[in-house]
C-alpha cells in the first residue's frame, strides 16, 4: 500500500467516524458506495470537504467526472495526485 492510499483510508475512517475499521480492512478498488463499503450521499459531502481541507483538492459538484473520482480508494488517490496541492 502506498504512503497517499494509507493516507486516504485513514482519512476515511477518521472522517467518517468508521472506528471499528482499520485501513487494511478498505479494499482500494472495492466501491465506496452500495456493495462495497456502504458510504451514502452525506458521507460523499463530508468526505468532499475532507479532501479539500487535507490535499486542496478542488471539486466541482458540476463537473461529470466528480461522481468517477469517489468509486473507489484507488480512484480518490488519483484525484489528490491530478488535482491536490500535497
Amino acid at each position: 500500500m502506498n504512503p497517499l492510499e494509507l493516507e486516504i483510508k485513514q482519512l476515511i475512517i477518521k472522517t467518517l467516524n468508521l472506528e471499528d475499521l482499520k485501513p487494511h480492512d478498505i479494499d482500494s478498488a472495492a466501491p465506496l458506495f452500495g456493495d462495497g463499503l456502504g458510504l451514502d450521499s452525506i458521507d460523499a459531502l463530508e468526505l468532499g470537504v475532507a479532501l479539500r481541507k487535507q490535499y486542496k483538492v478542488k471539486l466541482d459538484a458540476q463537473d461529470p467526472n466528480t461522481k468517477s473520482y469517489f468509486q473507489s480508494v484507488a480512484s480518490l488517490v488519483r484525484l489528490v495526485q491530478e488535482r491536490g496541492a500535497q
